[in-house]
């Protein structure tokens, strides 16, 4: 029988979100061979009282387990060797903040199979926590929409017990006939539409976007289509954009002439057009006052998203004619930006339910059957104190070159 063991948390700042929860665990022991106890923890949104009475066992020590799943990056201190670890690692793209967390997971040969990794055949993601990090990206967006212009106060999203909790706040948003762009089409923009509908702002298309005025709040969805353009005037093709994004350039400051908020939910490639430059928002045409960041790539296509913000402190202003940050809402010249890099902590019980469902139904059914179709395989960046094939190309980063 396989032993699976729920970690605690460590990393900081706190994450209270559960791979899996109690109920889901009970299910799991139910449907597989499989006995999965959880660390005891004084951090979960989900405490160790409920996992005992759904018959998973508390333990503090988990090196008896054979599987261990986590949500963030576990601390180096806490990693135990030889053994396989499911969690969100963020090495994958070589980012340099974990590049000592890949070396002490390759010297205590341990096998690490990174969520963001897992794939169906056709290599689209089967767990994800985006859905949530677009409904509190929204909401923090809005919320900081009013308040920066005195014109309604809401709970912050981590004061609300779930979502239902969340939705009551809704009907206390009043806003102005504004225009509201959204970026993207993944579960993130569909994650934002679910609160503009929840809160009855009206959908537009693009062009009624760029060319109508309205006497109610409306947003457009643009897709990464609709605000890059060819180089040379040919007609846009989506696989062109995606394997060679360098031969195309932004197309967005006919949307920012036009929009208010901005809600970024579009996965961004490094080689493709940014949305805007510093010098763009320093023009008087650029309308957009207010930026929900929810993709929060640092100095990316937004140059105003300077760093992530956090839970505590979820916004600053950027000075677009200076290039630097000031503080909240100091001069109505500045754009005030949202930048949360973890929105789905603000709602950890229903995003971790919505995980935990992923999982059981897109993942752990293959962890325990043989992995035919390798979705497993496909997530694994290291076994047996070594990079998997597919994830080689990380060989330069983990030796600091």
């Amino acid at each position: 029988m396989i032993k699976l063991g729920l970690i605690r948390e460590g990393k900081t700042p706190v994450d209270k979100r559960v791979p899996l929860t109690p109920s889901q665990a009970a299910q799991l022991q139910k449907k597989f061979d499989v006995q999965i106890v959880a660390q005891s923890s004084n951090i979960r949104c989900f405490k160790d009282q409920e996992y005992l009475s759904k018959g998973i066992q508390i333990v503090e020590d988990v090196s008896d387990c054979d599987i261990l799943l986590g949500v963030k990056e576990v601390p180096m201190s806490d990693l135990i060797p030889n053994k396989t670890y499911f969690f969100f690692s963020h090495t994958s793209k070589a980012q340099p903040y974990n590049q000592k967390l890949l070396k002490a997971i390759i010297e205590k040969k341990i096998k690490l199979v990174d969520y963001e990794g897992l794939t169906n055949p056709r290599g689209a993601r089967v767990v994800a926590f985006g859905r949530y990090a677009g409904i509190v990206g929204a909401y923090n967006g809005i919320k900081t929409y009013g308040k920066r212009f005195n014109l309604f106060s809401i709970r912050a999203a981590n004061a609300c017990y779930d979502l239902d909790d969340l939705q009551t706040e809704y009907s206390k948003v009043k806003l102005p006939p504004i225009k509201m762009i959204l970026t993207g089409r993944g579960r993130v923009s569909k994650g934002v539409e679910e609160v503009f509908i929840g809160m009855g702002i009206t959908k537009v298309t693009p062009k009624q976007f760029l060319t109508d005025q309205f006497d109610y709040p409306v947003y457009a969805q643009v897709h990464s289509d609709e605000y890059n353009k060819t180089k040379d005037g040919t007609t846009f093709n989506i696989k062109d954009f995606h394997s060679d994004p360098k031969e195309y350039e932004g197309d967005f400051l006919k949307y920012s002439k036009e929009a208010d908020l901005l809600v970024a939910g579009a996965f961004w490639d490094p080689h493709a057009p940014v949305l805007f430059t510093r010098e763009d928002a320093s023009e008087d045409d650029f309308k957009i006052k207010v930026i929900a960041d929810i993709t929060c790539d640092i100095e990316g296509s937004i140059p105003s998203t300077l760093r992530p913000s956090t839970i505590a402190e979820p916004i600053y202003d950027y000075s677009a004619k200076e290039g630097v940050e000031k503080p909240a809402f100091s001069s109505d010249a500045n754009i005030t930006v949202m930048a949360v890099d973890n929105l789905p902590c603000e709602l950890p019980i229903n995003a971790s339910n919505d995980f935990g469902e992923q999982l059981i139904n897109n993942v752990l059914p293959h962890l325990f059957s043989g992995d035919k179709e390798e979705v497993i395989k496909r997530a694994t960046i290291t076994d047996n104190g070594q990079l998997t094939e597919k994830y080689s190309y990380l060989q330069n980063f983990l030796e600091g070159k």
